[in-house]
């Protein structure tokens, strides 16, 4: 049996030549120019020695040269290692040498620290894009002047597709390998049974093609059915307002975050886009922004569930099971998910429906591992089950719910404090746009609750007063251990590559 995903968009290409694959800005490349395009990039990297299994890493933003790589690199039979635009160069050379990488394509504006990391790592970089350093060579360049290669190469389901690195939040980065099977798959069932897209859709791409959710919920799986992907390189509200109704889009696909800023640029724009579905993962999506979104856009969110070690969905609300706010639904077609009892390290022993534990995960969508790094597969695959490190229960209906990440919970005085709890409370002050509530050291208790807010343009007082204001307001609306003590303000939230919050950095600063 052989299995390659670029069969996604060759496959497109064939039923649907003329169709339109990609859009940005007013650019529009049909499926068949997108992969005569990255079987021209394939023909670049197959002079430059690239074969199966070679690995080749790619750091570029929301542009088609993205598509084009990756495609490309998967078309010589090569495993794709996508790098977060914003690593500094030391990042960025321990991934290319973690990941044995042949060769760097890194976006020209991205060549000052990615340069570096290549060089540090002994790693060839080609660059895409104007505005970069002459001396580097460009892959759309050469990729102009050359044959494309005839097709793909044909790879087994067991063989490494992807190789994409965890944030770090515990020391370096780990490298998650993903076969060409743990891909194809979850897109698929992306595209069919859990977003159930149509060749009709236009799907907005704001999330980071170089982070799994954007990667295969939005490229993947709109390249499975033939819809349209619209290119969106930086996120911000009011810019992805004005493209959902431009663009006509029928489908977005966001975190949390993101959510929040279309709110806010709904304040100051009447518009309003015809979305036929909203799809949130990547963090819990806090009720007061499910319904606050429904009641201003007309449109339900669906939410889901997964990780990069997870290829990466594996739970969503679908239809044939209902939808319940607040939850993650049900695991996808072919997956199972049970909750363990979180504090056993060595071995899965699954609780009852209902009792509070940790999500493990088993079947085709769990990684083969991590990369060099064997005493981490042990500890995060055990007899047989992924463990997530996310606490939640499954109910007798078998939706399962998400209260909060193991390492976040707050032990204050004894009891367990958990922070998705406390923010779905706080989101629901008029004061309050955004909030993570995470734990500081406290002498007697141990822990002490801290919310960090960032405030809404109705917000009045100073920073003191709407602290202390917030605080009197949530004793009435919890429980006496669970009410922060503590409330500090910030202008913006750090986010990651995806748009989840760093707690990990607000910890460091008010800890």
């Amino acid at each position: 049996m052989t299995l390659s995903i670029a069969t996604l968009l060759a496959e497109s290409a064939l039923r649907r030549p003329d169709k339109a694959a990609v859009v940005i800005g007013p650019s529009s490349t049909t499926y068949a120019e997108l992969w005569e395009q990255a079987r021209r990039y394939g023909a670049v990297l197959r002079e430059r020695g690239v074969g199966p299994g070679d690995r080749v890493a790619l750091m570029l933003p929301n542009v088609p040269d993205f598509p084009r790589a990756y495609y490309g690199a998967l078309a010589v039979g090569a495993v794709v290692v996508p790098v977060h635009a914003l690593l500094s160069a030391q990042e960025i050379a321990y991934i290319l040498t973690d990941s044995g990488a042949k060769l760097f394509v890194c976006a020209a504006p991205l060549l000052g620290e990615g340069a570096k990391g290549g060089e540090l790592a002994g790693v060839g970089v080609l660059s895409v894009l104007d505005g970069g350093d002459a001396s580097v060579e460009r892959l759309d360049t050469l990729a102009a002047d050359v044959a494309p290669i005839d097709s793909y190469v044909s790879r087994e389901p067991d063989d490494d597709a992807v190789i994409l690195y965890t944030s770090g939040t515990t020391g370096k980065p780990k490298g998650a390998v993903l076969t060409q099977l743990n891909m194809v798959l979850n897109a698929s069932l992306s595209a069919t049974d859990i977003i159930e897209l149509c060749l009709d859709d236009v799907v907005l791409g704001c999330l980071p093609l170089f982070h799994s959710f954007g990667q295969t919920c939005a490229m993947n799986a709109a390249f499975r059915v033939g819809a349209t992907l619209v290119l969106l390189p930086r996120f911000d509200g009011a810019t992805a307002l004005d493209m959902l109704i431009g663009y006509s889009v029928t489908v977005f696909e966001g975190v949390p975050t993101m959510y929040l800023g279309l709110l806010d640029a709904a304040r100051t724009d009447d518009r309003r886009p015809n979305l036929r579905l909203a799809v949130s993962g990547g963090a819990a999506l806090p009720a007061a922004v499910l319904e606050k979104f429904k009641e201003v856009f007309g449109a339900d969110i669906y939410e889901g569930y997964g990780l990069s070690e997870t290829s990466p969905v594996a739970t969503f609300n679908q239809a044939d099971f209902g939808r319940r706010p607040g939850s993650i639904g049900h695991p996808i077609w072919g997956v199972e998910v049970e909750i363990a009892k979180a504090e056993l390290d060595n071995r899965i022993e699954l609780l009852p429906r209902g009792e509070l534990g940790e999500l493990v995960i088993r079947g085709h969508n769990v990684m083969k591992g991590y990369l060099n790094n064997p005493e981490a597969t042990a500890a995060a695959i055990v007899d047989g089950w992924f463990r997530t490190g996310d606490l939640g229960t499954k109910d007798d209906e078998g939706f399962i719910t998400i209260v909060d990440r193991k390492k976040d919970m707050v032990l204050r005085g004894g009891y367990n404090v958990y922070p998705r709890e406390v923010e779905e409370v706080l989101l629901r002050h008029d004061a309050v746009a955004q909030v993570a509530v995470i734990a500081v050291p406290d002498p007697q208790l141990g822990e002490e609750v801290c919310a960090v807010v960032v405030r809404s343009p109705e917000a009045e007082g100073s920073d003191e007063e709407l602290g202390a204001a917030i605080i009197t307001w949530s004793k009435d609306r919890m429980a006496k251990y669970k009410y922060p003590r503590r409330v500090e303000f910030v202008e913006a939230m750090p986010l990651g590559p995806s748009g989840k919050v760093l707690k990990r950095e607000l910890v460091e600063r008010y800890a």
